[in-house]
């Protein structure tokens, strides 16, 4: 079995411990330029609502576009009845673009 980076354990770690609450969860990908967040249900394995920066081609610095993504979605999510998940913020600290992600989806209406 190969060696897992620190990367990857991180991942790992956050991931198992939001599919054990069994709530819907909002997956965050941060790249360089952009941001990307989906709400998916495990127990399925299909993603309900999707949204990114590269999408809605939103102008502005990094961060401020993350809330707004996180509206974005949080609006979609809410027009599918969807208002409780759990927040999967990856390998990422919940610091920066991630934080405005999970600010502007609360902003939106999302409980977690």
């Amino acid at each position: 079995m190969a060696r897992l980076t620190a990367y990857e354990r991180r991942k790992f770690r956050v991931r198992n411990r939001i599919k054990r609450s069994g709530r819907l969860r909002l997956s965050v990908f941060r790249s360089l330029k952009h941001i990307y967040a989906q709400i998916i249900d495990d127990e399925k394995g299909h993603t309900l609502v999707a949204e990114s920066s590269l999408a809605l081609k939103l102008k502005g610095n990094k961060t401020e576009v993350a809330r707004q993504v996180g509206r974005a979605l949080a609006e979609k999510a809410k027009a599918l009845g969807i208002t409780k998940v759990a927040f999967d913020r990856g390998p990422y600290k919940y610091h920066g673009r991630v934080k405005a992600l999970a600010e502007g989806a609360r902003e939106g209406g999302l409980e977690f």
